[in-house]
């Protein structure tokens, strides 16, 4: 019965969002206050009935209860606990529920939230956004309950035991990045509901602005911490060792990042310049737009991935009616109010100003090149009839100089606002000599593209800190921080990406393999077996080639799941401040031999270090912005 209370509470989640979303609407044309207000009772009970659906699918995980089809197609009796927790959102229907609760909560919070006063605010603001919201959950939730119902049963046939979950999901990876990834999902609809409500308005205010960006830099950061939770999963887990491959579902989360991106250097030139405004509400439209494209991606079954959840067409036709149903009207809005609500006087851009402008439309046009190679071949299968790959050059060649030319933009930004043309210059030299000698003082797989993104690094690192000279025009800490964190994110994918050392081998007790300045010696093979699989792990030693002495020991395994019989590769990786070293198992090739591949990656770990930065810089512009600064004051996360 606990399973059709889940189901239930989900109906009438679903029915009291869109009932409620329709009556506030109505209530606001009317002016009539009952019916307006009924949004912040109804939010409140579509969350609490949602969470409740949420712990009765945790509890038929936790206790094995495979009459539950879902819980049976993603768990099994040997699963750990926490991966049973995990297991939660493992799946097609899981995931869904997960990402409609956390909408619900956003809402709910948001509901929450006391709003300032200010001379020109918009009293109606808060139930225009939560009537948009409530639609949100509302039509989501019910394409969960009509074509992916995670409780439905298998009755009569109950399975005695589970299929387990997908063995490339039990990682500690799996346990952090879906659910922090969906928060950031969740953070473009309430970001999404806020330019709707400014659009319903008809007219700019500081209110509903100023709601944006907060909502705006918190959804910046979870999805920074997303999508470089993801990165380090696929490093960790899938055993070949890359950050990141350009793989559709990787590129649906990706797309959102750089959109909302652009939305927060927008919306501090609408609030500081009256600039950009009509570009920063069609950003918070197009950004949720794009999260539904990427929903759609990875469930429709169109686009193969390790990491698609579905793959039922149906399903995708459904999703995709309803994301026309969602979309449809708020971009109808924009057209018919946009010039209303933003005529506003503008006034002039300093020479900051216009760097900034061109890097925000730099970012969309970044975004833009992300999101034709991704839904591409879909389009061209659709037309032509044949299948069409775009793979990783396609997307190296456009991004990486958007990237490059990016960090210019933002260093070019920084040494104007020093007031300082002689440290500006200083800068610039220094940084094209260094950048000329990492690449040709080194062997680079590409010594033009070294020198380029090696000089743009270190150009952005070098002005953010020129900055800081004393008299200069001081920036903000979080833009300091923010900064920091994209060069030392660029430097890590260059260290990799251009100095990466790696040899595939045969591997027996006592081999030895040299490799970038390192030998890797196998010490021998040892058993593993645990509740979930068994399999042949090895304990491989990294010496310094000079000396012979130790850096560090690895035990990659080759791992065997029970209940599946699937084969995993679980990567030994030593991680270190300038290198790290990695080692994953293959297949056996004799009775003592395995395939081996043996890398060293330089900097790798710089690559997620320059996201915590990132996402630390975040974090300070909110803790600023709560500190209760006006509006201009979010000058510290300007150019993050």
């Amino acid at each position: 019965m606990l399973a059709e209370l889940g189901l239930f509470l989900l109906i009438l989640a679903c029915v009291v969002s869109i009932a409620a979303a329709a009556a506030s609407a109505w209530g606001i044309r009317q002016e009539n206050a009952f019916l307006t207000g009924l949004w912040r009772p109804a939010g409140r009970f579509a969350a609490a009935a949602v969470l409740a659906s949420s712990a009765i699918l945790w509890h038929a995980f936790l206790t094995d209860d495979f009459s539950v089809a879902y819980v049976a197609d993603n768990s099994n009796t040997g699963l750990e606990a926490v991966y049973k927790f995990a297991a939660f959102w493992g799946g097609h229907e899981g995931s869904m529920l997960l990402w409609v609760l956390l909408i619900a909560l956003w809402a709910a919070a948001a509901g929450l939230v006391r709003l300032r006063e200010e001379p020109d605010g918009d009293a109606l603001f808060m139930a225009r956004l939560q009537s948009v919201m409530l639609a949100v959950t509302g039509l989501l939730g019910l394409f969960l309950v009509t074509t992916s119902n995670p409780f439905a049963r298998n009755l009569p046939l109950v399975p005695v035991e589970g299929r387990d979950l997908n063995p490339i999901l039990q990682d500690v990876g799996m346990i952090l990045h879906p659910p922090v990834l969906f928060m950031g999902y969740a953070g473009l609809a309430l970001c999404f509901a806020a330019a709707c409500a400014l659009l319903w308005s008809r007219r700019w205010s500081r209110t509903p602005v100023r709601f944006m960006f907060i909502s705006s830099v918190t959804t910046w950061i979870f999805l920074t911490a997303g999508n470089a939770l993801g990165s380090w999963w696929a490093y960790t887990e899938l055993g070949w060792g890359g950050w990141w491959f350009w793989d559709p579902v990787e590129n649906a989360s990706f797309i959102p990042w750089l959109g909302v991106s652009a939305l927060l250097h927008a919306l501090i030139l609408a609030r500081r310049r009256g600039q950009l405004k009509r570009l920063s509400v069609a950003l918070a439209l197009a950004c949720f737009a794009c999260c539904l494209l990427g929903t759609f991606i990875v469930r429709s079954g169109m686009m193969q991935s390790v990491h698609a959840f579905a793959s039922d067409p149906s399903r995708g036709a459904a999703l995709l009616a309803v994301s026309v149903i969602i979309l449809l009207p708020a971009f109808a809005l924009y057209a018919l109010r946009v010039q209303e609500c933003c005529a506003e006087t503008e006034t002039a851009l300093s020479r900051e100003d216009m760097l900034l402008t061109a890097g925000v439309f730099l970012t969309v046009a970044a975004c833009a090149a992300v999101l034709f190679g991704t839904v591409y071949p879909l389009f061209y299968e659709l037309i032509a009839g044949r299948s069409l790959t775009v793979g990783a050059p396609y997307f190296n060649q456009f991004f990486a100089p958007m990237a490059i030319a990016a960090a210019v933009l933002i260093g070019l930004t920084q040494a104007l606002r020093t007031g300082r043309p002689a440290a500006a210059l200083v800068c610039a030299a220094a940084s094209l000599a260094l950048g000329a000698a990492a690449a040709l003082l080194t062997d680079p797989r590409s010594h033009v593209m070294t020198f380029a993104a090696s000089a743009s690094a270190l150009w952005l690192v070098l002005t953010t800190l020129a900055g800081l000279l004393p008299g200069a025009r001081r920036l903000g800490c979080a833009a300091v921080i923010a900064h920091l964190g994209i060069a030392v994110t660029m430097a890590g994918a260059i260290g990799v990406s251009q100095y990466e050392s790696e040899a595939l081998v045969r591997m027996d007790a006592g081999a030895g393999r040299p490799l970038a300045g390192v030998v890797f010696v196998n010490r021998g093979f040892y058993p593993v077996n645990t509740r979930s699989y068994f399999g042949e792990a090895a304990y491989i030693e990294v010496l310094r080639a000079g000396d012979e002495s130790l850096l560090t020991t690895l035990q990659p395994m080759r791992q065997t799941f029970v209940a599946s019989g699937m084969q995993m590769s679980a990567a030994g990786i030593g991680h270190g401040f300038l290198r790290d070293y990695y080692v994953s198992m293959g297949n056996q090739l004799s009775k003592t031999e395995w395939l081996v591949r043996l890398s060293v990656k330089p900097l790798a770990s710089w690559i997620w270090a320059g996201a915590l930065f990132m996402m630390l810089a975040g974090a300070l512009v909110l803790v600023r912005v709560r500190r209760g600064a006006r509006a201009d004051c979010a000058k510290p996360g300007e150019k993050a």
